[in-house]
């Protein structure tokens, strides 16, 4: 039946309304009568006249107040303070019609009697029609999750509040670690110490956890997950204070733990002077800006408000969806700054040269690559072309028009690498520290053979680990197949790899472009790597499922192991020499490390392009192999 009456159209349950509405004002005006005349009432006909009056006055009046705006199963409190004001005005007015008409046999106090019973008639039956559309009666909730909500503050309670219009849960109670909660109850329910969750998780059969707590630090919520991995549950959370400033809890805002919470780390806090140099009023140019970190550094340039900011990509979708978003924010935040998004290829030398001298960037940040493991392997010469040539082509641009900072986002895969995509990103690093050894050597000749250009380029490198939550890494994959009833599968079971989010890797790129001095290769102190076999067992017990294997054959999701692909290694490496230099950044280390002067490196970028441009597999992993140390040739690869 509920169904049935919410698949109504909007217009037919407003008719509905309105003809209840019509019916509740008779028996509300019949009421009155009774209780005044204190006698069965059985209406005159001059009586009749306000049986007629009632609906012409109160119809208009709710419609003016929005009363059939509303929907039943989502009004609350809101709803019945607009209902007051409707019956105020509308007991006013029917007072002074009363007064002036002068009917017999009507009196005069009904002006205020009949709005009262009709006020809550009219409340009842919102409440009524709330507590059956809503399931909350005749509705088992057998197939409902038993939730428990982890924090009992002012974002727990909203959240409780827009549950209570939802199927999905059943909200049992709170839990919170404040002792002045503590023994409590909000809306009927208790709220039980922090430390008791897993007897309760037991005792009331919790199958979800929310964790609802916007303003905790990062160590608390850390915690918190810590202690609630290995039960039975599936944790959730709310979004940051910043997501909920409307003031607006929704079922909707409920979803799976962040990336950060997944870290099992304190993300690294920027050093907001850094972030706002070389920014402000200037033209920025981001390249792959449709991908993961150049969309996301493109986010965050434009909170320090450049001038102009210039997207460039080959990927119509992702640059335009980017475009489309920034352009949306400066229109919202009214910020003055131009955005401009660009197609083409970083490959593509006259393309980028142009670019350059029309927009005249002041910063290139250069995240346009080929970064999937696999792909690259068995793609080796688009590999080069686009991470190695494509660098060397937009730096070659950059110098040219006279940009003040050129800043390449690289990997530690870079660091003896075993797969031809960190072979081809420790070439393009190499790239960039010749040409700026070569700016920097001739900046030294006291007698140039040539005039210079001023100011030069300052070349820099930043280098970071896996980013949890862009495309193609781990954790997004290991969402997906858990939704889909596992397995999970992972490479080997001894595979460790450094791991930083999202906005740390763009806060990384944009500090360490403001310290380059040069050939820098910055790394960000990511403390101990995580073991990817690690992660997976704490996403699926972070989803209230169980692992399935030889000990628990019963389990939910089973973890299969597929073996090392192609130029995969078990650890990843950060740096390549030893003794990196501390910067302003107390978890940003600068790296000097060994480098090819132009003139050395020059013969095998030339050998390296003829042998991409003609396929020629072998030679581009011995031109690899011999300028990026640890790089061994390996057998090519296909995949088809």
């Amino acid at each position: 039946m509920q169904l049935h009456v919410l698949s109504w159209s909007r217009t037919v349950k407003q008719l509905v309304v309105i003809a209840l509405d019509v019916v509740l004002g008779f028996v509300a005006t019949w009421l009155a009568f009774t209780l005044r005349l204190d006698a069965l009432h059985i209406p005159t006909v001059v009586q009749w006249r306000l049986y007629g009056l009632v609906p012409i006055l109160a119809i208009p009046i709710f419609v003016r107040f929005g009363l059939y705006r509303a929907i039943f199963r989502y009004s609350g409190q809101a709803a019945l303070v607009a209902t007051a004001k409707a019956i105020a005005v509308y007991s006013v007015i029917l007072t002074v019609l009363l007064l002036f008409m002068q009917w017999t046999m009507v009196p005069r106090s009904l002006g205020i009697l009949q709005p009262l019973i009709f006020f809550v008639l009219v409340a009842t039956s919102r409440a009524v029609a709330r507590f059956l559309l809503t399931g909350l009666v005749g509705l088992s909730g057998a197939n409902r999750g038993r939730l428990l909500i982890f924090g009992a503050g002012t974002a727990g309670v909203q959240t409780a509040v827009a549950l209570s219009v939802s199927r999905q849960f059943r909200l049992l109670g709170f839990v919170d670690d404040d002792p002045a909660k503590i023994g409590r109850s909000i809306n009927g329910l208790p709220v039980w110490p922090a430390q008791t969750v897993a007897q309760r998780v037991v005792d009331e059969g919790i199958t979800d956890i929310l964790l609802a707590m916007p303003k905790a630090s990062r160590e608390r919520r850390n915690a918190i997950i810590e202690s609630l991995d290995g039960l039975p549950v599936h944790v959730r959370t709310l979004p940051s204070m910043f997501d909920l400033a409307s003031g607006e809890v929704t079922v909707q805002d409920v979803r799976e733990l962040d990336p950060e919470d997944l870290l099992g780390r304190l993300p690294v806090a920027p050093e907001a002077r850094l972030l706002a140099r070389d920014l402000a009023g200037q033209v920025v140019m981001v390249t792959g800006a449709g991908g993961s970190i150049g969309a996301e550094l493109a986010r965050n340039i434009l909170a320090q408000v450049p001038r102009k900011l210039v997207l460039l990509d080959h990927h119509e979708y992702g640059l335009y969806a980017i475009a489309q978003e920034l352009e949306s924010l400066c229109t919202v935040k009214g910020l003055a700054v131009d955005v401009v998004a660009l197609l083409g290829s970083v490959t593509d030398g006259e393309h980028m040269h142009a670019i350059c001298r029309h927009h005249r960037p002041a910063t290139v940040y250069h995240a346009a690559a080929y970064k999937h493991v696999p792909l690259v392997e068995s793609n080796v010469g688009q590999g080069v072309l686009n991470n190695v040539f494509g660098t060397l082509r937009m730096a070659e641009a950059a110098r040219t028009a006279g940009v003040g900072r050129f800043v390449l986002v690289s990997t530690d895969k870079a660091v003896r690498p075993t797969n031809v995509m960190g072979a081809t990103k420790r070439m393009a690093e190499l790239v960039l520290q010749a040409l700026a050894a070569q700016a920097d050597q001739a900046l030294a000749d006291p007698h140039p053979s040539e005039p210079q250009q001023t100011p030069e380029t300052c070349f820099s490198m930043v280098r970071f680990g896996n980013v949890l939550g862009s495309s193609g890494s781990v954790v997004p994959l290991f969402r997906q197949q858990l939704a889909h009833g596992g397995p999970i599968t992972l490479t080997h079971p001894e595979v460790t790899r450094y791991f930083m989010t999202i906005p740390e890797a763009v806060q990384l790129v944009l500090q360490a472009g403001a310290m380059g001095q040069g050939g820098d290769v910055f790394v960000l102190d990511m403390g101990e790597p995580v073991k990817i076999f690690d992660l997976a067992l704490r996403m699926v017990h972070l989803s209230g499922l169980s692992v399935r294997d030889s000990a628990r054959p019963d389990g939910d999701i089973e973890i299969v192991v597929t073996g090392l692909r192609p130029g995969e290694k078990l650890y990843e490496e950060l740096l390549i020499g030893d003794n990196p230099e501390p910067t302003a950044h107390p978890r940003i280390l600068r790296a000097r490390e060994a480098m090819l002067p132009w003139d050395e490196l020059q013969p095998h970028l030339d050998r390296l392009k003829a042998a991409a441009l003609a396929e020629d597999d072998a030679t581009m992993r011995a031109v690899l192999s011999a300028c990026v140390q640890g790089f061994g040739a390996a057998a090519a690869v296909t995949m088809r």
